[in-house]
C-alpha cells in the first residue's frame, strides 16, 4: 500500500519517532542513503512562493540520489485544463513522489487518492506537517527527548501551524497549549484528533485565550506570522486582534529559563516576535530551518521504503 503524508497523523507516533531518529542520523551522514538513485525524479509543485520548502526539498531529493522536478504555479495544466485526479494519474507514471505546496487541503487529499506514488503535503491552508517534523527534530536535539515537554503556541490558532502543532505534539506525548483570541480557533477536527491522540500518548491539549496560562512552565514557545499569504487585506484587523500575543522577552519570562523559541519563518520582527527574542540565545529558528532538509529526507526515505 502506498503511504502518503497529507497531514501529521498519516503516520503513527512510533513512525514519527522513527523518522526523527533517521533525520538525526542523516544529518550526521548526509549521503549514506540513496533510495532515489537512478536518478529517479520527484515532482515539486509550488502554488505558493517558497524559500525553505523549495531549497530543502530540492537539495534533499538530490542528496537521496534523485532529480528534483520543480513545477511552478501556471506552468502546468493542474487546476486549469486538467483535474487534480488526472494530473496524479499522469505524474505517478513518471516520478517517484509528488510534493505539493498549495492552498486547499482537499487538493492534497484528492491527489493522494489518485496517486500510486507517495504524495507529500509541503504546506496547505490547514496543515504544515513537514515543518513540524523539523521543529520536533530541533526540540529533540536541544532537549534530548520530547515526551512530557510543554509547548506553547501563541497567535493565530486558526493557522496551519497551530493545527499541525496540536496533532504532531500530541503524537509525541507533549503538552501542547495554543493561546489565541476566541475568533481564531483551530480546526475542530485537529483539536479533537489531538485530544484523542494525547489520551493515548500521555500528552495533553489546551486551547485558551490566556497567554499567561499557556506560557507558565513552557519548555518551548512558538509563534507564526499573523498575516499569511492571501490575508494581506486583513492586516490592520489582525494586528489589532493579536495585540498582546506577540512574543517579547517579557512574555518569555514565565517559560522555563532554558526555554526554546521557534518560528517557521518568514518572521516579521515587531509584530508576532521581537528582534531580541528571535535573534537571541533562546532562538533555535535557524536550526529548525536547516532541519527541514534532514527531516524531509528522512520522511521521503520512510515513505519510499514503507510503501
Amino acid at each position: 500500500m502506498v503511504r502518503h503524508f497529507r497531514r501529521d497523523d498519516d503516520i503513527t507516533p512510533a513512525e514519527q519517532a522513527q523518522i526523527i531518529d533517521m533525520a538525526i542520523a542523516m544529518k550526521a551522514d548526509p549521503y549514506a542513503h540513496k533510495p532515489l538513485a537512478g536518478p529517479k525524479s520527484v515532482a515539486l509543485i509550488f502554488d505558493k512562493p517558497s524559500t525553505r520548502t523549495r531549497v530543502s526539498f530540492s537539495v534533499g531529493v538530490a542528496d537521496l540520489g534523485g532529480n528534483p522536478l520543480i513545477i511552478q504555479a501556471g506552468e502546468s495544466q493542474l487546476g486549469a485544463k486538467e483535474s487534480i485526479a488526472d494530473t496524479a494519474r499522469v505524474l505517478d507514471r513518471m516520478v517517484a513522489a509528488i510534493v505539493w505546496r498549495t492552498f486547499a487541503q482537499s487538493g492534497i487529499d484528492e491527489m493522494a487518492a489518485h496517486s500510486a506514488v507517495p504524495v507529500i503535503n509541503s504546506l496547505s491552508d490547514d496543515f504544515h506537517p513537514c515543518q513540524l517534523l523539523a521543529d520536533l527534530m530541533t526540540i529533540r536535539e536541544h532537549k534530548g527527548s520530547l515526551a512530557g515537554l510543554t509547548v506553547a503556541f501563541l497567535g493565530d490558532g486558526s493557522s496551519n501551524m497551530a493545527n499541525s502543532y496540536l496533532v504532531a505534539c500530541a503524537m509525541a506525548g507533549m503538552n501542547v497549549r495554543v493561546a489565541t483570541p476566541a475568533r481564531y480557533q483551530p480546526l475542530a477536527e485537529a483539536r479533537e484528533t489531538a485530544t484523542r491522540i494525547a489520551s493515548e500518548t500521555g500528552g495533553s491539549v489546551l486551547v485558551t485565550p490566556d497567554v499567561a496560562e499557556a506560557l507558565v512552565g513552557a519548555d518551548v514557545v512558538v509563534t507564526d506570522t499573523w498575516i499569511s499569504m492571501g490575508q494581506e487585506s486583513e492586516k490592520e484587523r489582525r494586528v489589532a486582534d493579536f495585540a498582546g500575543y506577540g512574543v517579547t522577552a517579557e512574555l518569555m519570562a514565565p517559560a522555563q529559563s532554558d526555554g526554546l523559541f521557534l518560528h517557521c519563518l518568514p518572521a516579521f520582527r515587531g509584530y508576532e516576535v521581537d528582534a531580541e527574542v528571535i535573534d537571541g540565545p533562546q532562538s533555535v529558528v535557524w536550526d529548525a530551518a536547516e532541519n527541514r532538509l534532514h527531516a524531509q529526507k528522512a520522511l521521503m526515505h520512510f515513505l519510499f521504503t514503507s510503501s
